[in-house]
């Protein structure tokens, strides 16, 4: 029998709600079965550093916050990252044990999903010796995540738009240097919707992980949302 996955369309949220929000799904996860569940959203701007961030001082922290964005330190791996507007963030919070997966396998399907996708576009979408999706040397997706007894949290930034572009120019994108990021809408050379990849990503990502997925409603949504809301009021 196939995986299930409870599919959350979340429109734009914080980067604390989405962190709130998948930490209290893996902690659901953990204390009963079958809550595999897929976060699909966009954020409102936002610098993240993974868990090498001492690379990044306080004197960082604030010019880039200068620009309009938050500022997160977060457990997930990877160096600094942006993410924002025009953006499709994918949070799966799986129980690997059910898809039979490594971290190192489920990293490589996160992977594999997303040239899927690129593929549907006709864009030739490769990995390399760095984590992420790349398409003509320049990342289209940066991949970063977290396990803890076989759940996963954090996940995937696929850019979209072209305005989220210009969010990159102030950092060294995931630490590499020399390379550059690129969205959909640039290879494609039209306008791309975060929804519009959202629906394509859905499709491929359950080909991927060989799950069947079911969409809760929007008071479904709402209502896990209050609920984390009220447990970050409490803290």
């Amino acid at each position: 029998m196939s995986p299930l996955v409870k599919i959350l369309k979340l429109g734009t949220l914080s980067y604390e709600t989405g962190l709130k929000l998948q930490c209290f799904m893996a902690r659901k996860h953990i204390l009963a079965e079958n809550q595999n569940t897929l976060l699909l959203l966009e954020h409102k701007p936002v610098y993240t550093v993974g868990l090498r961030s001492s690379t990044y001082d306080e004197n960082v922290e604030k010019k880039l916050r200068t620009l309009g964005a938050d500022f997160h330190r977060t457990n997930r791996g990877g160096l600094i990252t942006f993410h924002g507007p025009g953006q499709l963030i994918a949070y799966p919070i799986l129980n690997l044990k059910e898809f039979k997966l490594t971290m190192k396998c489920y990293i490589a399907s996160l992977e594999k999903t997303i040239i899927s996708l690129c593929d549907l576009l006709n864009l030739n979408a490769y990995t390399c010796e760095h984590t992420g999706v790349w398409i003509n040397d320049k990342k289209v997706c940066a991949i970063g995540v977290h396990g803890s007894r076989y759940i996963t949290t954090h996940g995937l930034a696929l850019n979209c738009s072209l305005d989220v572009l210009k969010w990159f120019e102030h950092i060294v994108p995931c630490g590499i240097e020399g390379k550059g990021v690129t969205s959909l809408s640039k290879e494609l050379q039209k306008s791309f919707s975060v929804n519009e990849a959202a629906d394509l990503f859905l499709n491929v990502f359950s080909d991927t992980f060989r799950c069947e997925y079911i969409d809760l409603s929007k008071d479904e949504n709402n209502s896990l949302l209050a609920e984390v809301l009220l447990l970050k009021n409490q803290t």
